[in-house]
């Protein structure tokens, strides 16, 4: 009874498919956060009857043969990378993507990483870093005595000090851009790391040809769309229960084969 064993795999797949649906919806306040989307793929198929073969010594072929699938599985899971809306905070030190590209981090090991969520803060020794305090690579220090902070659209950090009305550009913060960015290997805490199958980092200025622009003051919110992930959900829940239904008729045939007599 193949039809057992077929809709196990189904609804394996489906129960995957409500993990990775319940993730963006729990990630929906997240900040910079990408929503994600499972891709499904056939297993491998029993041939009864090959087509093409020869049904008579005259040389006729089988036009269409037999084959029996065995189920589905999940391939992958997709990072749709879609702009998110951008929330005005207030915050002088927030900045927002708009457009292509990611701020890059250093982690406290040495390596990179990369995030879109743009919540920066000053550290005790006036870098700026992430809400962990991961240091913005390039670093940027602001000086002590800075007053007000400026970042423009094309990233330049502007201070002004004291009561000076001429600001000093302190640094100015980098994007970094990817072939493949479904590649990038989610670590959490909003950050993302390079592998083989996202390409080599490409880096550049706001305002480049291909890069996004910053937009100060600005957070940009999760793409998860709950109107459409309450549907996907409501999909993946039926598609289940269908799964569910051809085990039951299988264990009733089953049942209905072993009582003949």
């Amino acid at each position: 009874m193949r039809a057992l064993a077929i809709a196990a795999t189904g609804m394996t797949a489906q129960q995957r498919n409500v993990e990775t649906i319940a993730n963006n919806i729990a990630n929906v306040n997240t900040t910079g956060f990408k929503k994600s989307r499972l891709e499904f793929q056939d297993l491998m198929y029993q041939p009864i009857r090959r087509q093409g073969s020869l049904s008579s010594d005259a040389g006729t072929m089988v036009p269409a043969g037999i084959e029996i699938g065995l189920g589905v599985k999940p391939a992958a899971v997709t990072r749709l990378d879609t702009q998110g809306s951008v929330q005005q905070t207030g915050n002088q030190l927030d900045v927002a993507i708009e457009g292509a590209g990611y701020l890059t981090i250093q982690l406290p090991n040495g390596e990179n990483a990369y995030t879109r969520a743009g919540a920066l803060q000053r550290s005790a020794d006036g870098q700026l870093v992430t809400i962990d305090g991961y240091e913005v690579s390039p670093g940027i220090t602001i000086p002590a005595d800075t007053r007000e902070i400026t970042i423009s659209k094309s990233g330049q950090v502007l201070a002004y000090e004291n009561q000076n009305t001429t600001p000093t550009e302190v640094g100015r913060i980098q994007l970094t851009r990817f072939v493949n960015t479904a590649g990038l290997e989610a670590l959490g805490d909003n950050l993302l790391r390079e592998t083989p199958a996202s390409g080599q980092p490409n880096n550049g200025f706001p305002g480049d040809p291909g890069f996004g622009s910053i937009r100060q003051g600005y957070v940009e919110s999760s793409n998860v769309d709950v109107v459409s992930e309450i549907t996907n959900l409501i999909q993946a829940q039926r598609a289940y229960e269908m799964n569910s239904k051809v085990i039951e008729a299988g264990d009733e045939m089953s049942k209905t084969a072993t009582a003949m007599r």
